[in-house]
């Protein structure tokens, strides 16, 4: 790719499902289909096994997509992704910011898919 940011070690860190009881979804994404908890952050966030890929579970207070599922990339560099992102076609719906654990921004690919993007503060 010519003239392009240049991103190394990108995966997906988890899929962001945005839920209005934290609690609630907790029990039902482990007892319909027996998920294990990682970890839970309050009414703010929970982890869930789901193989490979972690299910974020996100309140109102953490929901930074508007309500909509998103697939999270987990980068080296927040801003480096970004402007790859912006190269690439894509758009920044909320510019980096720091969260609880980590930086993050939402930004949407070519066909208006919204995506997280986050890595170390």
């Amino acid at each position: 790719m010519s003239d392009s940011v240049e991103i190394d070690l990108v995966k997906i860190g988890n899929v962001l499902h945005p839920v209005a009881d934290i609690d609630a979804a907790v029990r039902f994404y482990t007892e319909t289909f027996g998920l294990a908890t990682k970890f839970v952050d309050g009414d703010r966030y929970a982890a869930l096994d789901a193989g490979s890929t972690t299910l974020a579970l996100t309140g109102p207070a953490e929901d930074v997509t508007g309500g909509v599922p998103a697939a999270s990339f987990k980068v080296p560099d927040v801003t480096s992704a970004l402007t790859a992102l912006v190269q690439g076609g894509g758009s920044i719906v909320r510019e980096p910011e720091q969260g609880p654990h980590e930086v993050r921004a939402v930004a949407r690919d070519p066909w208006g898919n919204t995506v997280v993007i986050y890595g170390p503060r």
